[in-house]
């Protein structure tokens, strides 16, 4: 099968050819005749399965063959309407498929940008005025964006809510309904989900018309090449034994996985002094930071990335040989999306969790999730102490959702005299990196909608709920 035969036009199969690929991947065979053909979309993929190509290039053929109701792009006259709409979670993943927008659609005449956080606001505002004809947009910026009466969506063809599982673990449900009210009623949907839970199928029931379903890996499935093994280890050892790995196996580009932002950073000055190349990566660096620890990352400057789940999110990088789970994630989900940054594409990877004695459980949720029992070793010399005992990661009462890390705000808590809902949203543009606009009017409902949210009762919720209170 070509990407020509899916029904793309030559344009775009020359742009494909021109990134090195002839053959679409699964998710693509499927994908592109099904948006081609018009109806909503609910497709599961793991990420590295080559999704993002997947909405993108029948988007991209749908907006050239079809007559827009408005002025084309670069025309004079009135501003130019957005025509189609992609919302991501987070900054990188956002920038990463605007990038994909701009690699597949070279031969075409389509204007696209991104608007997130951490940049200027100014600067966004003035590019829509000029006219664009797809936004890439995290949701709190868009939004600002909506409010402040710089962009028109009246006349958006083609919604795309990409990592739907995420936005909904990080509490973007209100903000999503605000965007879809935001929208005209006919309108082609497409939601790209790696995991299925019942959440997402209640969001699609209410979003999407009559879809076509798409899974091509079973939900919450690991992606088979990726070797998986856990390595146990003594709770103050864990650095040491990373160091001890790579400098004895030579690893040049290693992902690493912690919990907080504040262990990123402590880890990767541990590893500098070690004599290791480490950057850090999480919600409180700024943008521009950001962009450059990754572009110093795939270029080999930098040979460890440490990295807090959000931030990750989104982070693309072709033939990643190696992700290692410095701490385990306390919500079993998030295993599969970082150990989904390698093995993308077809490509070998490995997943390497170091685990102490009081993640135990956290490695029989996982194990549970993904069906599978990981293989476990020691390195002599890191063992676990055979005396050490588990302490609590968090501070647990009995309801999963009421977990939380120690000295964290519950989801509902505020400062006495602390305006209503002003430190969640702080919170939330911490974990997006949606840096909102002072003086914005509005940011009280915000906070407010997020502040007030109804007790988690699943397993989803209560990870929601945790990584709201876990800082990152």
């Amino acid at each position: 099968m070509s990407f020509q035969s899916l029904g793309l036009s030559d344009a775009l199969v020359r742009a494909v050819a021109e990134q090195g690929y002839t053959r679409p991947t699964p998710i693509q065979a499927q994908a592109i005749p099904a948006v081609l053909a018009g109806g909503d979309l609910l497709a599961g993929a793991q990420t590295g399965t080559g999704k993002t190509a997947g909405f993108v290039l029948p988007m991209l053929q749908r907006m050239s063959t079809s007559s827009a109701t408005h002025a084309p792009s670069g025309s004079r006259g009135a501003r130019t309407p957005v025509r189609a709409l992609i919302v991501t979670p987070t900054r990188e993943l956002a920038a990463q498929v605007e990038a994909s927008i701009r690699t597949y659609g070279r031969h075409l005449r389509f204007k696209s940008m991104t608007l997130f956080g951490g940049v200027g606001f100014g600067g966004q505002a003035a590019q829509l005025k000029r006219g664009v004809d797809i936004v890439v947009a995290t949701p709190g910026r868009l939004l600002d964006h909506a409010q402040q009466g710089n962009l028109d969506l009246s006349k958006v063809e083609i919604l795309v809510l990409d990592e739907a599982d995420r936005m909904l673990d990080m509490g973007f449900l209100p903000d999503i309904r605000r965007i879809l009210a935001l929208l005209p009623a006919k309108r082609q949907n497409l939601l790209f989900s790696a995991t299925f839970p019942d959440e997402i199928r209640a969001l699609a029931g209410r979003l999407l018309d009559r879809p076509r379903t798409i899974e091509v890996t079973p939900p919450n499935s690991t992606v088979d090449v990726i070797r998986q093994k856990v390595f146990d280890v003594g709770r103050d050892r864990k650095r040491e034994l990373l160091s001890w790995m790579i400098g004895r196996n030579r690893w040049s580009q290693v992902l690493v996985f912690t919990r907080t932002k504040h262990g990123a950073d402590k880890l990767a000055q541990a590893l500098e002094r070690d004599g290791i190349r480490a950057q850090a990566i999480h919600g409180n660096k700024s943008q521009g930071a950001r962009t450059k620890a990754l572009a110093d990352f795939k270029e080999g400057g930098v040979h460890v990335l440490v990295a807090t789940d959000i931030a990750a999110r989104g982070i693309d990088i072709d033939q990643l040989p190696r992700v290692v789970n410095y701490d385990l994630p306390n919500v079993p989900e998030d295993y599969v999306h970082r150990i989904g940054r390698t093995g993308r594409a077809g490509a070998d990877g490995e997943a390497i969790s170091l685990v102490c004695v009081d993640e135990h459980a956290f490695l029989r949720d996982i194990e549970r999730l993904i069906r599978r029992t990981i293989p476990r070793e020691t390195v002599a010399g890191f063992e676990p102490d055979p005396g050490e005992r588990a302490q609590p990661v968090f501070r647990q009462q009995r309801g999963r959702g009421q977990q939380h890390a120690p000295g964290a705000n519950h989801a509902s808590a505020r400062k006495p005299g602390a305006p209503r809902g002003g430190s969640h949203a702080q919170s939330r543009g911490h974990a997006q990196g949606d840096a909102r606009p002072a003086g914005r009017s509005g940011g009280h409902t915000h906070g407010a909608a997020r502040g007030h949210a109804p007790a988690a009762t699943s397993t989803r919720s209560s990870g929601s709920q945790r990584r709201r209170a876990t800082a990152r």
